[in-house]
Order: structure tokens, then sequence, then C-alpha cells
């Protein structure tokens, strides 16, 4: 299956317009981070890329030259993750150290996304997440039994029982996706990163003598 078919579903809501390839490695970046990933991960970075759905940041596997807009990376985010996994004892009733999380996403206020690693094909992975924002008596860590890709049209779908992070900003909706390097240009630009409009603030944030 091509990379631009395992996406249609999510093509049909978020336009690849501001989207790049981000060309990555895989031998390489499978072996910096000791794990193979799913297909679908690798073919939203092959047409997507690392960036922002609304809100929301899509992590690259590794790290990556940047000016202003650091895109964030698996490698880099493994260890806090991890860490809260540890801290908030996992998703309860399901077996598993924090070695068997790995992060894809993070933002939404403060939100963070990845996968349970748990199953020998990476394909297999369910998502789980960590929600700041919780009811009362409700847990901070939950599963999805579905992929990575899957779990952003169900969620700008509303197909969940119910809102799946503790942020509803792309609960039902949908947003631009926005690559970094993109957000990189426009901010450079004087622009707005996310929507590409001008902005007076980041203008004269750049003009700002440097110390």
């Amino acid at each position: 299956m091509s990379a631009e078919s395992s996406l249609k579903p999510l093509a049909s809501l978020v336009s690849a317009e501001h989207g790049a390839d981000e060309q990555v490695d895989w031998r390489t970046a499978e072996e910096a981070l000791g794990i193979v990933l799913p297909n679908d991960y690798k073919a939203f970075m092959s047409v997507y890329g690392a960036g922002d759905i609304g809100e929301l940041g899509i992590l690259g596997p590794l790290p990556v030259a940047f000016l202003k807009w650091d895109p964030g990376n698996i490698l880099d985010n493994t260890s806090a993750f991890r860490d809260l996994w540890e801290r908030e004892d996992g998703v309860p009733g399901i077996a598993a150290d924090s070695s068997s999380v790995l992060p894809w996403g993070s933002g939404c206020n403060a939100n963070e996304l990845g996968w349970l690693t748990l199953d020998s094909d990476p394909d297999n992975w369910p998502v789980v997440a960590w929600r700041r924002q919780i009811s009362y008596g409700d847990t901070r860590w939950k599963l999805f039994d579905c992929g990575m890709v899957d779990f952003l049209v169900k969620m700008m779908q509303a197909e969940f029982d119910e809102c799946p992070l503790g942020d509803a900003s792309l609960w039902g909706k949908t947003a631009p996706f926005v690559h970094w390097r993109e957000q990189q240009r426009r901010w450079l630009a004087g622009l707005d990163p996310e929507t590409g409009e001008p902005d007076p603030l980041v203008k004269d944030f750049l003009q700002w003598p440097a110390p």
C-alpha cells in the first residue's frame, strides 16, 4: 500500500498542502531508536512530515537542525514520556513497564500521545494518551485500540465515546497541518506561523536588536 493510499482517510480531513516529505533514513532512525516504527507513521512523515495539526504537534523520529521552530522528536521526548508512565502507573490494567511506550505527539494544552509497543508487529501498536486535564476520578493515562493515523481521524470525526484528550480543540473538528519548516519560514517573514497571516508581534520581535 502506498503512503498516499494509507493516509487517504486523514487526507480527506487535513490537507497536505503545507506538508513536506521528511526524507527520513528509516534504517538510521530505527537503529537510533532501537525499534521498528509503524508504517502509518512512516507514511505520515513522507507526506506531511513533522509539524502541527492545529495545536497538536507530530514528532519527527530524530533531532533536526532548526532556527526557531523545533518540531520535537521521538528520540529526545522518549525519556520524559516514559517518566510520565512510571510516575502515573500507566494505563490501569495494562502490565507494561515504561520501556514499552514511545511518544509520537504532544500538544493540545500539554497532552502527550504515544504507542504501547508490546506487540511484535508495530502496525498493531495501540495509542496511549496522557491527559493533563481530566474529570474527577478519571485516570490520566488511557489506551485507544487503533494506530496513530486512525486515532487522528477518529478524534477529528468524534468517533470515540468521548474526547480522547483533556483538550477539545480537535474533538469533532479539523485544523490545517503546517510543516515545521513552513512555520519557520513564516516566522522569519514576520508572519503568524500557524495561519501565514501578517503578525505585527512577530515582525516587531524580529526587528528587536540582538543583545
